[in-house]
Order: structure tokens, then C-alpha cells, then sequence
């Protein structure tokens, strides 16, 4: 996906957050932070270890809640409709998200059972990721780290978010997985979902957004298009 001009905000934004503080024990995670992403809007949080972006993809996955601010993600209040929130969006975090224990088959259909896909298309999310037949009885836990992280985008694909949320997406994938990962950024914003994604790997990143976000302790200020 190459570099180009963001969508048209002509309907209200994805993901609205305004003065918003969010805690991790007594620690503002967040300490006023804002941030508007529009729909269909391919979004990079850069920014030093620890400054709080992966807090800001799990407020967003309605998985962190605010205590302060005003916040909202596809319309929803983050404050009181989060678990309305994690049926609308999918994130791919640092763990993997699966059931170790369980084959890649017994996992996608798991995922696609919990939003009403079919097993079709559970196995067709693996195959676009590039994950062969052969692995599909093998447990998650016996796969390399990036065979889970293939499949872990596999789980996400087929729930169809409405805004994908993803911390360090290219992390353990070879150079023909993160050339798959930026096509996917590329669909799917040309689908019309958003998506919102935390990188230090910046030349890559730089590429595939429209525009960038620095969260710097806690905080948020525009790095440029």
C-alpha cells in the first residue's frame, strides 16, 4: 500500500477521544489524551517503550476503561457500552490471543462460531493468510512464532471488525508475511473499516498509513501525513 491521501471524513469519526485519562493501578497510562480517527483511515501510533500506545488499542478494544475524558469508538461510549465495543472490533496484541491446547482448525472454528461465521470461511481467513492445509491439526502451541501470528490475523479476518486494532503487527513475520500484513491494512481500509496500529518499525509503518500519531507519556501530538 503506498502512501496516499486519507478518506473523506464525511461520517463521524471511528474512534473520538478527547481529554482522556486511563489508569494502570494508580499510573495515568493516558493523561489527556486525544485522538480522532476517521473511517477507512489507516492510522500509526509511534513513540518510545512505555509512552502508552498499547493502552491506547485496548481502551479502543473497549479492554482498558477511561476514568476521565470523553471517549467513543463507532459511535459507542467507552465509559458504559465496552463490551458492545469488543463485538464491533478486532485487535492483534503481543500474545497471540489462542488457545494454545487447541488445533488452528478447533481455533478459527471457535472464532467464527462466537460471530456467526461459517467454517468456509474460517479456512478461507487461513488460506489468505498464507497458513498451509497441513497445519490445521496441529496445535497452536507446537507453531513458530510466526505461523501463530498468521493465524492470530486469520481470528481476527474472519469476525470482519469494523476496527482493527494491531500492536506491532509486522513482529515475527518474515518479509512475505509482513508484505501480506500491509496488502490486509490496504484491504481493509479500502472495505471501509479503520485501522489504528502501534509500530516502532517507522519506515515500514510510514508506508502504509495515512498519518501518524507520537504518544509521548501519555499524550498524543500529530507526527504529519
Amino acid at each position: 500500500m503506498t502512501h496516499h491521501d486519507p478518506p473523506e471524513a464525511t461520517q463521524p469519526p471511528t474512534v473520538a477521544m478527547r481529554d482522556v485519562v486511563v489508569l494502570l493501578g494508580r499510573f495515568p497510562a493516558l493523561a489527556g489524551f486525544d485522538l480522532e480517527v476517521a473511517r477507512g483511515e489507516v492510522v500509526l501510533l509511534s513513540g518510545p517503550n512505555g509512552a502508552g500506545k498499547t493502552t491506547v488499542l485496548r481502551t479502543c478494544a473497549g479492554l482498558a476503561a477511561p476514568v476521565s475524558g470523553e471517549a467513543s469508538v463507532l459511535g459507542l461510549d467507552l465509559h458504559t457500552q465496552r463490551s458492545a465495543v469488543r463485538r464491533r472490533v478486532g485487535m492483534v496484541g503481543h500474545a497471540s490471543g489462542l488457545y494454545e491446547e487447541l488445533s488452528v482448525l478447533e481455533n478459527m472454528d471457535f472464532f467464527a462460531g462466537a460471530c456467526g461465521a461459517s467454517g468456509t470461511e474460517a479456512r478461507a481467513a487461513l488460506e489468505r493468510l498464507g497458513v498451509a492445509t497441513r497445519l490445521g491439526d496441529v496445535p497452536v502451541g507446537a507453531l513458530s512464532s510466526g505461523q501463530k501470528r498468521r493465524v492470530s490475523f486469520a481470528a481476527m479476518l474472519v469476525r470482519r471488525p469494523e476496527l482493527w486494532l494491531l500492536d506491532e503487527p509486522h513482529s515475527g513475520l518474515d518479509q512475505a508475511g509482513r508484505d501480506l500484513v500491509d496488502g490486509l491494512l490496504s484491504e481493509a481500509a479500502g472495505a471501509g473499516a479503520t485501522v489504528l496500529f502501534a509500530s516502532h518499525e517507522l519506515d515500514r509503518a510510514e508506508g502504509v498509513s495515512h498519518r501518524s500519531v507520537v504518544v509521548t507519556a501519555g499524550m498524543a501530538g500529530e507526527s504529519g501525513g
